[in-house]
This record gives C-alpha cells, structure tokens and sequence, in this order.
C-alpha cells in the first residue's frame, strides 16, 4: 500500500486531510516560496499528484461536507466554515501561478476539482470558481504592477474574487450594459448596478465591466475594467433569492458616485473590457460544464443505487428494461460531457483558441445535467419529489448550468459561426 493510500485511510478529520494534501501538493511549493529552487518536473501538478488530491477532497467531502449539504441548500444559508476549510486546503489557490504562491493547476486538472466538489454539492464550485476566473484575467491582462500587488493576496485567499459582467438589462448583450465609468483627474467615478454576482456580499475584490464611452461604436470600444475593491459608494444591495444554486450568494449591486483610481483599470488601457470578459469566460464557460459534469454524474450515481434497491412487480427496478435505457442514456451522457470538458480545457491550456469548444462542453453538459437529473426524478419516482432525497437538488441546480456564462442558445451560435469560419470552401 502506498503511503498516500494509508494517509486517507488515517485521514478522520480535516486536519489530516489538510497534512494529507499539504505533503502531496502543496509541501514542495510551499518550500519554493520561501526561495528555494524548484525544478521543472514540478512547475505542473503530475498526473498522480492529480489523483491523490483529488482522492484526498473526496474523503474530506464525504466527511465535513456531505451531511452538511441539504441544511445549507435548504436554509439558503452561506457555509461559513466550509469556506474557510477550503481555504485551508489551498482549493483557492489552484490555478493561481506558482511564484505568487499558487498550486499552478492547469484547467485540466482544475475541472477535475470542480467536478468532485459538484458531485457533492455545486454551489462549492461557485465560490471559488469566480475567484479563479478573476485571478485569470489579473495574470492574462493585468499590468506588472496590478499582478504583483493582487495576485499574492487573491491566492491566499486575503482577497475573495467576483466579477461583476451581467446587469438588470443585460447579460447574453454585454455590450448593452449601463453602468458607466468617467474620468476624472487620476481617478474614475462609476454609477450604476450589477445583477446575479456570485460572491457578490462575501467578496473583497471585483472586476467590474462598465461603459467609459458609452458613444462609442461599436459599443465595445468604450467598454473598461475595473479592479475595485468596497469602499463608498459601492452597495450590496441584497441577496437574490434563487430556485437552485442556493447557499452561496448571487448579490445584486449597485456604485453611486464610486471614486476608483485610474491604476485600477485592468491592463492600463480603456476599451478592452469586452476583450478582457470574453476571455474570462472561456474559463468560466469550461468550470460551468464540469459542474453540470458532476451534477449529471451525481444524479446517475443515485438513480443506479435505488434502482438497484427498489422492488416493484418481485425485482429491482434495475432489470425492468425501461429503467436500464434511462439508466445507459444517463452514463453515456456523463461520458461524453467529461470527454468534451477535457477537449476545451486541453485547448485552453495550450493557449489555443477554444471558444467553440468551450461552447459545446457547456451546451452538451449542461443539458446532460438537466436530463440526467430528470431522469433520476423519474427513476426515484415520488421519492424523487421528495427534499429527503437529493436528487431535488439536482433538479434545481441544474437549469442554471443552461444559463449561466452564456444561455445556451448563445452557445450554438457561437458553436457555428466558429464552425464555419474555421471551414471555409
């Protein structure tokens, strides 16, 4: 047996799973920010360093989170400490770049995390999923001065990242958004509101899309990002409630007169926000399928274990054949989703361009979510209707995945106008 088999079998609570992770990942990397030389062999997380980590977060959410979940989902109520032991374990520095002190976690490895925590409970993925997207942009668009002064606090999670993209009238059409940003000496002044911000009352650092010409045309000419943090004039104005996706807050927001210095502005430059959106979202685009991959893999996971354990007419339910095809259709759609989460996140780490793939792992992933989910309602029968059981959940989470970064009819127009442009005659 090898040692790292024997650590999760030792491993009863948080602490030894925290030890667990920090000797398999995080050890070396901590001795390199404190100036040692790391190797090259190291600067990627090894595929067996993959699996252990992510054998060592399923012990831990099978024993700190998995009995926790429906009293949070029910009550629609923050997980506090959850949070905190995620921060612990390091989950919210893995993307973020090694000599700032991340974990440099490539997309492919980081969608395999989001999975796990979503086969146990979504809204964990959105926590730190809007914190990595903003990470990205800082290390991507960011001047040198913005990287080295936010990318530290962002991956010890001093600061908690949330972007602020869709408002009251607009979200699919950003470039229709209001909220409007003018120059003023060596600072901005920003005015207007920002809806359905995951992060939104517990975050500390905001991207925020705005409008600094908003006469520009095309409109995106005139679209700026911001890197605000709270201070006056800058409102939470409350919670959204929400029929899924519940216990991590989706907030609305509001600037009045907010005074942001003009350093903030992301790259330097006005006019490439949209530019800086859009690339934030193939990110984001890619972890919204592996959500919908682990929401799909959950609900088939439940409807095989109670197929197996209900009776009717003297057998399983599992040899009746109407419920083997919801069955099989269920597990090649879990299938085929992880294989198109891999393909997009394998581009993006390439720095290919993967709008197209991203596009179709979402579109394909999240409606695999909401048929697997479905299905598992049916197979569960009146159980399934039930909140003793948590294929509900599923139900509610999964339409968000539909939605969210992209409705998915936005998906197939992006999917073919690529299609044909990368296939001219």
């Amino acid at each position: 047996m090898v040692i790292w088999q024997i650590v999760i079998r030792l491993a009863h609570d948080l602490a030894m799973l925290s030890f667990y992770i920090l000797v398999a990942i995080i050890g070396p990397r901590l001795f390199y920010r404190h100036g040692a030389a790391m190797s090259q062999s190291i600067e990627q997380i090894s595929s067996q360093e993959e699996t252990q980590v992510i054998d060592a977060i399923d012990v831990w959410l099978r024993k700190e989170v998995a009995h926790q979940v429906k009293h949070f989902d029910h009550e629609d109520e923050y997980p506090h400490e959850i949070v905190a032991q995620m921060k612990d374990m390091g989950l919210f520095s893995l993307m973020y770049p090694i000599k700032y002190g991340g974990l440099g976690f490539s997309a492919s490895s980081y969608t395999k995390v989001i999975t796990k925590l979503s086969e146990t409970w979504m809204s964990l993925a959105g926590v730190i999923n809007t914190h990595m997207m903003l990470g990205q942009l800082i290390e991507r668009f960011g001047t040198p001065e913005q990287q080295s002064y936010f990318l530290p606090r962002l991956t010890n999670a001093e600061l908690h990242g949330a972007l602020c993209l869709t408002e009251p009238d607009a979200g699919t059409d950003l470039q229709g958004i209001k909220t409007h940003a003018k120059r003023d000496g060596d600072r901005y002044v920003l005015n207007g509101s920002k809806m359905w911000v995951t992060n939104g009352m517990y975050g500390s650092l905001y991207a925020v899309l705005t409008k600094t010409d908003p006469s520009a045309q095309p409109a995106h000419r005139g679209m700026t990002m911001f890197l605000a943090e709270k201070d006056t004039g800058f409102n939470v104005d409350g919670k959204l409630k929400k029929l899924g996706y519940r216990g991590v807050e989706s907030a609305a927001l509001s600037f009045d007169d907010y005074s942001i210095s003009a350093d903030r502005v992301l790259g330097g430059v006005e006019g490439k926000g949209l530019q800086h959106a859009m690339g934030g979202l193939e990110l984001g685009r890619i972890n919204v399928a592996a959500r919908a991959v682990g929401v799909a893999r959950a609900a088939m996971d439940d409807a095989v274990k109670y197929a197996q354990e209900r009776e009717t007419f003297g057998k399983p339910i599992c040899e009746h054949q109407s419920i083997q095809i919801k069955l099989a259709d269920m597990a090649t759609r879990v299938e085929a989703s992880r294989l198109l989460v891999e393909q997009a996140a394998d581009k993006y780490d390439k720095g290919e361009r993967c709008d197209m793939e991203a596009g179709m792992a979402k579109l394909f992933a999240s409606e695999s979510a909401l048929e697997n989910a479905t299905e598992a309602m049916r197979v569960h029968g009146g159980y399934g209707y039930s909140k003793e059981f948590d294929v509900e959940r599923y139900y509610r989470d999964a339409p968000l995945m539909c939605i969210g970064e992209g409705t998915n009819e936005l998906q197939r127009l992006l999917i073919a106008k690529q299609l044909v442009k990368r296939s001219p005659i």
